[in-house]
């Protein structure tokens, strides 16, 4: 997929003025609230209309205002994952889901709801009233609304940010795995860096109505580690835990991480910032860190007045972070060998 855009809208005091080109199937729009992603979300999708500009997605013109095109948004087949499911309360699961799809023109019918049921879990519930779901279900049931609209371009405005993380992460299996089930590219919008990784692999930084830069998902989580309150954010995937003295050591890398609690799935997804990995130079006597790693460097990155180190240990990677002049003192080179030492507690489960 390939998106064109360049649109200028006013708001009173607030301008949005983007001008991009982009391609790929997993896009991410990125920023802080108030800078303009659902303002451009809404102009692609046709629900508002620029003051100027143009927009083509594929080649396609869906707005003009030099050639006096405006396309309708049922006529652009953009479909949208709102922030809160925003479903018909008087309509079943089922009704629901078909929404959409009883408005898609015959021949655009690709995806049909038996397909989408079985991908988003929703069998149990097809007869069931979404307000008798939780708000997981009721966010399965908006993605699969949206996705039997048979779309060609799905947005998701912040999909996810109503929910708490242990729902979050469970809905994040399933927006991938629909999308690439039915070959249906998208764009995710979120001012979560997380969120944003693990969805996205192009991104679009909005900042005050403008886009100021593009690039990978990893490469702006690189960047953004210096700014960052949390620093670099390393994510994990473990299970199947065995308890060692109060602690539970996890299978991971050469050996096994420990962590000060089990985790609420027999696998799970834990979070660990770069901020808590304190880095040796050699093995230290005596350390409270229940985890110390014997690492290779595998590469280094500037981001601010801080160094990232990329930390191989077994086929696993971590991101490390020191002062510059932390990095000088240690020495630090790429193919050299650092300790890890991380807290039990340290680690944080997404879901």
């Amino acid at each position: 997929m390939e998106l064109r855009v360049a649109v200028k809208k006013f708001f009173g005091a607030f301008a949005l003025d983007a001008d991009f080109t982009v391609a790929g199937d997993r896009l991410g729009i990125f920023g802080e609230s108030g800078g303009g992603k659902s303002t451009l979300v809404n102009l692609l999708a046709g629900t508002i209309s620029p003051d100027d500009g143009s927009i083509c997605l594929d080649g396609e013109c869906l707005y003009s205002k030099g050639q006096g095109v405006n396309l309708r948004p049922e006529q652009r087949r953009i479909a949208i994952v709102f922030q809160h499911p925003c479903l018909f309360p008087h309509l079943s699961v089922r009704n629901n889901l078909l929404y959409g799809y009883k408005r898609c023109a015959p021949g655009n019918r690709r995806v049909g709801l038996d397909s989408v049921v079985e991908v988003l879990k929703l069998g149990g519930l097809l007869e069931r009233g979404v307000t008798n779901l939780s708000g997981g279900e009721q966010q399965r049931v908006a993605i699969g609304r949206a996705i039997l609209a048979n779309p060609r371009l799905l947005l998701m405005d912040e999909p996810l940010s109503a929910l708490d993380d242990q729902l979050k992460f469970q809905i994040i299996p399933y927006l991938k795995s629909v999308c690439e089930e039915f070959a249906i590219p998208f764009v995710f919008i979120a001012h979560s860096m997380v969120e944003m990784r693990m969805m996205a692999e192009r991104v679009m930084v909005v900042e005050k109505g403008r886009i100021i830069r593009q690039a990978t998902a990893e490469q702006l989580a690189r960047q953004r580690m210096d700014t960052s309150q949390v620093g670099y954010i390393n994510i994990l995937r473990l299970g199947s835990p065995r308890q060692v003295d109060g602690l539970y050591a996890y299978p991971w890398g050469k050996g096994e991480l420990l962590i000060s609690f089990r985790a609420r799935n027999p696998e799970a997804l834990f979070e660990l910032s770069s901020r808590d990995i304190i880095l040796c130079k050699k093995h230290p006597e005596a350390i409270s860190a229940r985890n110390l790693l014997q690492c290779r460097v595998v590469g280094l990155f500037e981001a601010g007045n801080r160094i990232g180190v990329d930390l191989e240990w077994g086929r696993e990677r971590l991101i490390g972070e020191v002062a510059r002049q932390a990095a000088q003192e240690l020495e630090i080179r790429e193919g050299g060998e650092l300790f890890a030492a991380i807290k039990a507690s340290a680690f944080r489960e997404l879901g």
